[in-house]
């Protein structure tokens, strides 16, 4: 793990690598949003990148992003990982967008719990765009149908599409292998906003592939080992810092 000193050198060349790759596209580096990704690290580091500028920040554990919240001011969260059910309460009116919403019960579940509390619940549809089956996210040919279930749902805004690519095979360049899944996401994300506008958000691109994913417009980019160092063994826990 990386101390906090290291942050602000770290976000300086991960911000470089955006606008070096937005410009190659032709696009704005302000048109792409980073978001830290602090699973596993503690809230001491997350707090050290929201400090340095770094205001948004991406959880994989509905528990982890729970306990984290409350000793780190001034983020925005983001709930990048899968998302059970009977954890939708924990979520929902905790100003999280929810990247991975990939079913339509878990948009029926959200839907209601945002309407027991008066409040609109932000999402993303997940897409497996590579048919992984070690990955979440909705198939390809049901995308569609799914955007625009859950935009009918009371309390729901459908903002846009997340995926994550398939692992590369090795040897294989990561920006090569994971151009095509982002440029498939993209191109439903332009079905998508045929019929509804507002489906803008195009959630992809990681550590090791960002470029690719800014070259196919991404306008989120989830990362972590660029900015925070190898995760730890296992997801940090309060009582960690009670010791």
């Amino acid at each position: 793990m990386i101390v906090a000193g290291e942050l602000a050198g770290r976000l300086a060349d991960v911000r470089s690598r955006i606008e070096a790759a937005a410009e190659r596209a032709g696009r704005r580096e302000q048109d792409v949003l980073l978001i830290g990704v602090t699973k596993t690290h503690p809230p001491q580091l997350a707090q050290a990148a929201v400090d340095a500028g770094l205001a948004d920040l991406g959880e994989n554990r509905v528990q982890e992003l729970v306990a984290k919240r409350e000793h780190v001011e001034g983020a925005r969260w983001h709930l990048i990982g899968q998302l059970q059910r009977n954890k939708v309460r924990d979520v929902v009116g905790r100003q999280v967008l929810v990247h991975s919403v990939d079913r339509a019960r878990l948009a029926d579940a959200l839907s209601r719990r945002a309407e027991q509390l008066d409040a609109l619940q932000r999402v993303l549809i997940q897409v497996n765009v590579g048919d992984d089956p070690a990955k979440g996210g909705c198939e390809v040919g049901g995308t569609l149908d799914l955007v625009a279930y859950a935009r009918g749902l009371p309390n729901l805004a459908v903002e846009g599409l997340m995926t994550i690519p398939p692992l590369p095979p090795t040897g294989v360049d990561p920006l090569e292998f994971a151009q095509p899944h982002f440029a498939t996401l993209r191109e439903l994300r332009d079905q998508a906003r045929e019929r509804f506008p507002e489906v803008l958000h195009l959630s992809m691109g990681m550590s090791s592939d960002l470029e690719a994913a800014v070259a196919e417009g991404a306008t989120m980019v989830r990362i972590g080992t660029a900015l925070f160092g190898t995760r730890q063994d296992g997801p940090w826990r309060p009582e960690e810092d009670a010791r």
